[in-house]
């Protein structure tokens, strides 16, 4: 089976903007915006017009997809768009890194 890697902007604890990563709609990690991001109008509404989230309910997305054993950060799968993963694993799934290594 192959996964779809999305991401959107959007609150988190209702104080701050972050990438949110989803593997199949299911919130799996955060990065951090780069500073300033709050001046960005594109962004803000951006953050606005999605949900909020928690760090609870990334950690909880997080643990479903460790469970299944799917999670892109710790298990190998298929990802169609390995380009949307966060720029730390994304050489993996490029071809580029062993984890053997």
């Amino acid at each position: 089976m192959s996964y779809a890697i999305t991401t959107k902007k959007c609150w988190l604890n209702k104080n701050e903007i972050v990438k949110i990563f989803f593997l199949n709609d299911v919130p799996f990690t955060f990065d951090d915006l780069p500073v300033g991001y709050f001046y960005d109008k594109q962004v803000v509404e951006e953050a606005d017009n999605n949900q909020n989230y928690s760090g609870e309910d990334i950690y909880k997305g997080s643990s479903y997809l460790i469970m299944e054993q799917c999670h892109p950060c710790f298990d190998i799968i298929e990802i169609m768009n390995p380009e949307n993963l966060p720029e730390e694993i994304q050489s993996f799934y490029n071809g580029e890194e062993d984890l053997l290594r």
